[in-house]
């Protein structure tokens, strides 16, 4: 080994192309941070699912009394060193989604699988963007685009690619909306831009994420370009609304252009009438993008994939991995029925990325997406996919299926709390408590109650669950994709907010 690294006091672990000298120090290293990490998951994560500090707390305790960043380290550090720091700074501030009382937001517990491959991915470092950069994992990905393909329901000429999230996902569909249903529709030589992007229409409820708005926006659409539609009582949206505004608009010579509707919504897990809304598309030739990226993994379940209908009849849909196929972040897709979609819309090709025997043809996957050189996400639910099986990973789904209906029905049949709808379509159940002694209370005094009483307990440590507004109305929200979790988890979750109740309602001020 050269001298080259000797101002490292670990160079073993710099230069590792002699295998005598580094693969005993690398065995090491690999051995020492997978220990870190299975104390940090037998210590910490099982301890309490949120450390209780607020944030100007927390900002502190990571930052120390001068509350900012501190400058970049100079000098190495041995790795030793860097995960006594990674023990005493960071894992004491986690947020523990293995906790089995953690029903958070959309963040479930990683499969061990998804980690390893993980791992893995890092490893062997393929380039996903040109095939030449990473030809195995143009592969890879190719083989679980198609499982998502299948999953949702297209045939063979639909598609998929990878994103790093639910957002970007939605802000390429809409992308696709834009480029190839608009200038179909305004009958334009290409793309629009600019004025051509005025007077249309793009129909949503509600309940839709934030990231079609957010999409629209960065696209260049102006700000009334989104109608918003009020879901129904089960805070679903359905095809007669949006055909009514779809008439109006038309008649009042505006452009209906998409509807995005949302199957896993969440804020309580709602499903749009996806068949219903397909036929308002079909009918009024206007593009139907489905945010499936929590609930589309329903469709894993032989027996919950019901809840989910309709899919296969959109032209784009979103599907998170990340969210319900229990993965290691990052990883979202975008799933199509025409690959020649996704092909149109993003495929620039630079000079340096040129062929020099087009004849081979090969998969670049720069080609079908808005970023070039990606992550290898494929590798992780390849594996854990393949060691599950959709049968396993399907029996995940319906265990929190169950879970959320067994919390949403303790909660109909206790006086002291309530559900929000009372049957969940998933597995987000949203409920309040109800103190006995609350005659008189006003609407705001409730809400203040419920925030107050997450944030005891989150301090307690005993559970977690967010908060969420429901028709201007404040609801705990328990997100049940924790695969970890049982009905025990649930009882003592309520019993928790019970006694809990107690101090809180001595700190509210009832005045």
């Amino acid at each position: 080994m050269s001298d080259r690294f000797d101002w490292s006091s670990e160079p073993e672990l710099i230069d590792v192309r002699d295998e005598g000298r580094s693969r005993a120090a690398l065995e090491a290293l690999g051995e020492q941070t997978w220990r870190e990490a299975l104390d940090w998951l037998y210590g910490e994560a099982m301890r309490r699912p949120m450390h209780g500090q607020a944030y100007p707390e927390s900002r502190a305790s990571f930052f120390g009394a001068a509350n900012r960043p501190a400058p970049a380290p100079i000098s190495p550090t041995r790795w030793s060193e860097v995960l006594e720091e990674f023990r005493e700074r960071v894992a004491p501030a986690t947020f523990n989604a293995q906790h089995p009382g953690s029903f958070s937001y959309f963040t479930p517990p990683p499969l061990p699988s998804s980690i390893a491959g993980e791992v893995l991915a890092q490893w062997i470092h393929q380039g996903v963007d040109v095939w030449h950069a990473g030809p195995i994992g143009a592969f890879v990905e190719e083989e679980v685009a198609s499982w998502l393909r299948d999953l949702v329901g297209f045939g063979p000429d639909g598609w998929s690619v990878l994103t790093s999230g639910g957002v970007m996902a939605n802000v390429m569909a809409m992308t696709m909306a834009r480029d190839i249903w608009l200038a179909k529709l305004r009958g334009l030589p290409g793309p629009p831009r600019g004025a051509a992007l005025e007077g249309v229409r793009v129909y949503a409820s509600d309940q839709t994420h934030f990231s079609i708005a957010r999409a629209l926006g960065v696209l260049g659409f102006p700000d009334d370009t989104l109608v918003v539609i009020e879901s129904d009582e089960q805070f679903r949206l359905q095809g007669p609304p949006v055909a009514e505004a779809i008439e109006r608009d038309r008649g009042a010579g505006l452009t209906p252009l998409a509807i995005a509707a949302v199957v896993g919504s969440t804020n309580t897990g709602s499903v749009d009438d996806t068949p219903g809304l397909a036929d308002v598309a079909e009918r009024e030739d206007v593009w139907l993008h489905v945010d499936a990226a929590y609930g589309g993994a329903a469709r894993l379940s032989r027996r919950d994939a019901h809840r989910v209908p309709g899919l296969e009849r959109a032209d784009s849909v979103t599907v998170d991995p990340h969210k319900w196929f229990f993965q290691a972040y990052d990883i979202g897709a975008l799933v199509v029925r025409r690959r020649e979609d996704l092909l149109s819309t993003f495929h620039r090709a630079p000079e340096y990325y040129a062929s020099n025997r087009p004849e081979d043809e090969p998969l670049n996957w720069y080609q079908y997406s808005i970023e070039g050189t990606r992550r290898f996400r494929a590798l992780k639910l390849w594996m854990s996919w393949k060691q599950l099986g959709t049968a396993g990973l399907g029996a995940l789904i319906e265990q929190n299926d169950d879970l959320a209906a067994y919390l949403a029905a303790r909660c109909e049949a206790e006086p002291d709390f309530e559900s929000v709808p009372a049957v969940p379509e998933l597995s987000v159940v949203c409920f309040r408590h109800l103190p006995a002694d609350r005659e008189g209370w006003s609407a705001g005094m409730l809400d203040e109650y419920q925030v107050r009483l997450q944030r005891a307990l989150e301090i307690s440590g005993e559970a977690w669950v967010s908060v969420t507004t429901l028709r201007g109305r404040r609801f705990l929200r328990a997100g049940v994709v924790n695969y970890l979790s049982t009905e025990a988890d649930i009882d003592r979750l309520l019993a928790a907010l019970r006694r809990l109740s107690s101090d809180v309602l001595a700190d509210l001020d009832l005045g």
